[in-house]
């Protein structure tokens, strides 16, 4: 079973590259904002608990999210691996992660970050921005914003995953077909 862990500041390209790697790999893809959309949407017990933290406008604690994920988890027992698109986020979910998977006899087999200047992931998204709809993708100080909580937050998982021989870091910046040739060569050699 292999288990990849994809991260890198929003614009990357994760979600585009999620896409190409869980065809190549058969693997399943899990990310965190459409776990979070499904469950909020058809009003689960964890949606519902994760939107009383919302309509305060506070954060959704850890422990909620790594339910949420482990439920997603639960439901592909025959998978041949999985995919982890922006979870975890911080070093407490990654020790979450971590004990999770150890549970089942599987563990985190590769931590690859997507890698690219500030300055264009900011382009990125505001190109995006003009035709996703996405609020957030509309406005330059929240886009720098979301970069300053993950240079906060999500950065330390770099040093987390290299103390383990975990940690891959890949150039973001080219075509989408560089990019997932980058991407396969360090899964390859797993």
């Amino acid at each position: 079973m292999i288990n990849i862990v994809l991260f890198g500041k929003p614009g990357a390209g994760k979600g585009t590259q999620a896409e190409f790697l869980k065809e190549k790999y058969n693997l399943t893809h899990i990310s965190t904002g459409d776990v979070f959309r499904y469950n909020l949407k058809n009003n689960t017990e964890l949606g519902a608990l994760a939107k009383t933290y919302m309509d305060r406008g506070d954060l959704v604690p850890d422990e909620v999210t790594i339910k949420m994920l482990e439920s997603e988890v639960d439901k592909n027992p025959d998978t041949k691996g999985f995919l982890f698109d922006g979870f975890p986020r911080t070093i407490a979910q990654a020790q979450a992660l971590d004990s999770f998977l150890a549970g089942k006899g599987w563990k985190v087999t590769a931590t690859i970050a997507l890698e690219a200047n500030d300055e264009v992931l900011v382009q990125r998204l505001l190109e995006r921005g003009k035709t996703s709809g996405r609020i957030d993708d509309q406005d330059e100080e929240k886009i720098r914003n979301r970069y300053q909580e993950y240079n906060e937050k999500t950065a330390p998982l770099t040093h987390y995953y290299d103390q383990q021989g975990k940690f891959y870091a890949v150039d973001g910046i080219g075509s989408i077909e560089e990019i997932t040739q980058r991407l396969s060569q360090v899964i390859d050699n797993l």
